[in-house]
């Protein structure tokens, strides 16, 4: 029956995954990858290239914020080609940047197309398409992610051998227009609800209604989520952005650093796949207490001695804590606020995602310029994963109770 499911949904799923795959572009995990170069040639250090990392990121959240409602009104397939355009533009931009403002607009254009708008989209539409196995779905979409962080850094760090930094982003361009671009207009024109999922029919959040973003933003379990769903994507963050700093301190080769990648997105598929069966069955709230403890252990790795195998068991144990939340995430939202404005609800989460990624790197790259390496932050980033999952074992049943209540009665 499973295997069903996937041939069944094929052309949806495939959708899906593109999005998020053509997303990578615009991920932490890439882009630091130029850090060494750009530093360079920029005359940055770590503080003030996590600063202006920064400052284009959080500009793209906010930019996020505003727009990310289009997905509740604008077809899918026309909003994504703007934006997969505009994603091509930014990548070109960042080819020629000359001075450090040009370089921010092209991080501010990566950061929002690719982080932003196309995680958005893959999620929103997958959200609406299927109901019974949304999990299923979610982690089948999700795949892109990790498939692109296992192809692209190993790939990036040899290109740059030969095409230089700025090379490496007129390919990127030119791979988003000419492959991209005509994947997906082939494969969303077929943007509806698959047979069997749902029928066209909008599912509801707590209390038997559709929340809008406003009723989200004043209930007390956006603000109680938020500390934990934000921590695995801002400690992951801050690893991958300032990979060519730990290579530094730790003695590690960057190179080989990159090999770790297909074992993170390894593990973060596996265990995706895995989250996703799990969330169809007993519902996304139940996991909240469990996802971050992988991420917890791995972390804390890096504060201890030894060779380069540290960093593929940080990357291993991060990819299981961002395999589980990726999909908890993209079930989580219309499961509690259902799925009529499900594009303006989640424009919230990805916006503040977005500002977590922003001041990962900014705030760290501060620290280490004060003289604490990013090894000597991690326990910190442990500590906090675990004080999480404790107050999330008493958060969980409170979330699963209210999702059985009825709508309160109007007065």
């Amino acid at each position: 029956m499973v295997l069903s499911f996937y041939r069944r949904n094929a052309w949806w799923l495939g959708t899906g995954m593109l999005l998020t795959f053509a997303s990578s572009f615009g991920q932490t995990f890439f882009i630091a990858l130029f850090a060494g170069g750009i530093r360079a040639e920029f005359g940055l250090s770590n503080g003030e290239w996590g600063g202006l990392y920064t400052i284009g990121t959080i500009a793209s959240a906010l930019l996020i914020f505003q727009t990310g409602r289009f997905a509740d009104t604008v077809p899918l397939k026309r909003l994504a080609i703007i934006v997969l355009l505009a994603f091509a533009a930014s990548a070109l931009l960042m080819m020629g940047a000359k001075h450090v403002a040009v370089l921010a607009l092209a991080i501010f254009g990566l950061r929002y197309c690719g982080q932003g708008m196309m995680g958005l989209l893959a999620m929103t539409a997958v959200a609406r398409w299927f109901a019974a196995n949304r999990g299923r779905a979610v982690a089948v979409a999700f795949i892109g992610f990790p498939l692109g962080e296992a192809v692209f850094p190993f790939l990036a760090v040899e290109a740059q051998g030969f095409l230089g930094w700025r090379g490496v982003w007129l390919a990127v361009a030119v791979f988003l227009v000419l492959v991209i671009l005509p994947v997906a207009h082939i494969l969303l024109r077929h943007g509806r609800t698959p047979v069997g999922e749902g029928a066209g029919e909008e599912a509801v959040g707590m209390g038997g209604r559709h929340w809008t973003r406003r009723d989200v933003a004043g209930h007390w379990s956006f603000y109680v989520l938020i500390p934990g769903i934000l921590a695995a994507p801002f400690i992951g963050t801050c690893a991958f952005f300032h990979q060519v700093h730990i290579a530094e301190v730790r003695g590690f080769d960057l190179a080989t650093m990159a090999l770790a990648f297909p074992v993170y997105a390894a593990f973060s598929v596996t265990t995706s796949i895995l989250a996703g069966s799990l969330v169809d069955r007993v519902g996304p709230t139940r996991i909240l207490p469990f996802f971050l403890l992988p991420l917890a252990g791995a972390i804390s790795l890096l504060s201890l001695p030894g060779g380069v195998w540290i960093w593929f068991a940080v990357l291993m144990g991060t990819g299981v804590s961002q395999g589980v939340v990726m999909t908890l995430m993209g079930a989580l939202w219309p499961t509690l606020y259902g799925t009529r404005w499900i594009g303006s609800v989640k424009s919230i989460f990805s916006a503040l995602m977005v500002f977590a990624t922003a001041a990962g790197p900014g705030v760290t790259g501060w620290v280490i310029d004060l003289g604490i390496n990013f090894p000597e932050q991690a326990l910190t980033m442990s500590a906090y994963c675990l004080a999480i999952s404790v107050a999330y074992f008493f958060v969980a049943p409170r979330l699963t109770a209210a999702l059985g209540r009825p709508a309160p009665q109007a007065a």
